[in-house]
């Protein structure tokens, strides 16, 4: 992988720790204000679905070693 792509995707994977740490706050203030439970479990979805695409990313990044 070049420098380049792995720059890339260390900027993905910022851009989306962010939009994770967006919705977590989000989710929060959604769970103070007492909003709809409904609203709150799509958001926790989204949430989850930026956490496994960062996973994807990370493995990208680190690579397997095989001790």
């Amino acid at each position: 992988m070049s420098d380049q792509e792995q720059a890339d995707i260390r900027l993905e994977f910022a851009r989306l720790k962010q939009e994770h740490s967006d919705f977590d706050t989000a989710i929060n203030a959604m769970m103070a204000t007492g909003c709809d439970p409904l609203s709150i479990q799509r958001m926790k979805k989204k949430k989850l679905a930026i956490k496994d695409r960062m996973s994807k990313l990370e493995d990208r990044i680190i690579p397997d070693i095989i001790a």
